[in-house]
C-alpha cells in the first residue's frame, strides 16, 4: 500500500509518499480501505517530536473507510461496512488495521469524509465541556483556538447545551467571522487583543465558567485568569508548542480548577463508546456539523501538514488516498 511516512521527526518536509507493507488484521480487529483521513493537531505534534512506533512511521489518529477484512473474534462488523476509526497511529495510509473497539459504523446519509472527523474532534470537545468542565445551561464558555477542529466542535456543543455566551479566540478576524455560523457569540483576535481583558469586558468582569484550552503554553495561564469564581479549565493539548508555565496560586483565589483531558485514556470505556456513537448520530441528523476546511491527496501530506501549521484552517483538513 501507499502511505505518508517519515523516518525521523521534524517539519512537514520529513513526510514521504512511499510503498509500505499492508497492515495485518488482528483476531480482535478489522482492516479498512481508507477513504478519508482527518488530520489531528496531535498528528502534527507527533510528527514533530513524538515516538516512531514503526519504521518508517505512519502517523495519524483518525481515518474512515470501508471494512475489507474482519478478525475471527470480531462479531460487530462485516466486510463492506463503512466505519470511522481511531488509533494511536497509522491513519496516513491507503489501508489501516485497528481494534474493533476503536471503530464505529457510519449511518446511512452521513458521508465518510464527515464521519472521519467525529471521534476525536467531537469526543474530545464533549469531554472538555461536560465530563470535566461540568458545563451547565446558562454558563459562559471560552474556547481557545476556536477555529481548530476541537474548537469548532466545542463551540457547537456549548451553544446547543444552552451556554449564555460562547466566546472564542482565533488568529484573525476572518477566521472569527466564520465561527459565528457555529454558535460563537463573541470573538477575540488573540493577535491584536488581550484575551483576558476582553473576556472580562465581555462578561462584565465575571469571567468564563468553562474554558476549553487545546493550546497550552502561556495561553493556559490566560485561560486560568479568564475564569469566573469556581470556573473550570479543561486543558487538552499543547498546540502552541511552547513550554507549560502557570501560577497555581491564581487557581486558589477563586476556587478554580483545572483538569487534564485525554480522550484516548478512556476510549474503550462504555461511557466514551456511547458518547462517540451518539455524536456520530447527531452529525448524521444535522444537529452538529463536521467542518471540512480543505482536502489534499494523501501524496501531498507534507503540504497538508504545512497548511495546518500556517493557522489558516477553520475546522479539519482531510487527506484523500
Amino acid at each position: 500500500m501507499k502511505a505518508a511516512v517519515y523516518y525521523e521527526n521534524g517539519p512537514p518536509s520529513v513526510l514521504k509518499y512511499e510503498d509500505v507493507p499492508d497492515p495485518q488484521c488482528h483476531p480482535k480487529g478489522i482492516v479498512i480501505r481508507v477513504e478519508a483521513v482527518a488530520i489531528e493537531g496531535g498528528d502534527t505534534l507527533n510528527r514533530l517530536g513524538g515516538p516512531l512506533m514503526t519504521t518508517p512511521h505512519v502517523v495519524g489518529y483518525q481515518a474512515a473507510g470501508e471494512v475489507i477484512e474482519v478478525g475471527p473474534e470480531v462479531t460487530g462488523f462485516k466486510v463492506g461496512d463503512r466505519v470511522c476509526t481511531l488509533s494511536g497511529w497509522g491513519s496516513h495510509a491507503e489501508l489501516r488495521a485497528v481494534p474493533a473497539r476503536s471503530a464505529w459504523k457510519i449511518p446511512a446519509g452521513l458521508s465518510t469524509k464527515e464521519a472521519s472527523i467525529v471521534p476525536v474532534t467531537f469526543g474530545t470537545a464533549e469531554d472538555c465541556l461536560f465530563e470535566f468542565g461540568r458545563l451547565q445551561k446558562g454558563e459562559v464558555v471560552l474556547v481557545q483556538a476556536g477555529a481548530s477542529g476541537v474548537g469548532v466542535a466545542a463551540i457547537q456543543l456549548a451553544a446547543r447545551a444552552g451556554a449564555s455566551m460562547v466566546i472564542a479566540t482565533a488568529s484573525s478576524d476572518e477566521r472569527l467571522e466564520k465561527l459565528k455560523a457555529y454558535g460563537m457569540t463573541h470573538g477575540i483576535n488573540y493577535k491584536t487583543e488581550d484575551v483576558v481583558a476582553e473576556v472580562m469586558r465581555i462578561t462584565d468582569k465575571k469571567g468564563a465558567d468553562v474554558v476549553v484550552d487545546p493550546v497550552g503554553g502561556p495561553t493556559l495561564q490566560g485561560s486560568i485568569l479568564s475564569l469566573a469564581y469556581r470556573g473550570r479549565v479543561s486543558s487538552v493539548g499543547q498546540a502552541g508548542r511552547e513550554s507549560q508555565k502557570m501560577d497555581l496560586s491564581t487557581l486558589m483565589a477563586g476556587n478554580r480548577t483545572i483538569s487534564g483531558v485525554f480522550l484516548g485514556a478512556e476510549i474503550a470505556t462504555e461511557r466514551v463508546q456511547k458518547s462517540i456513537t451518539s455524536l456520530i448520530d447527531r452529525v448524521a441528523k444535522g444537529e452538529l456539523t463536521a467542518v471540512i476546511d480543505r482536502e489534499f491527496p494523501l501524496s501531498e501530506a507534507a503540504a497538508a501538514h504545512a497548511y495546518i501549521e500556517s493557522r489558516q484552517a477553520v475546522g479539519r483538513v482531510l487527506l484523500i488516498p
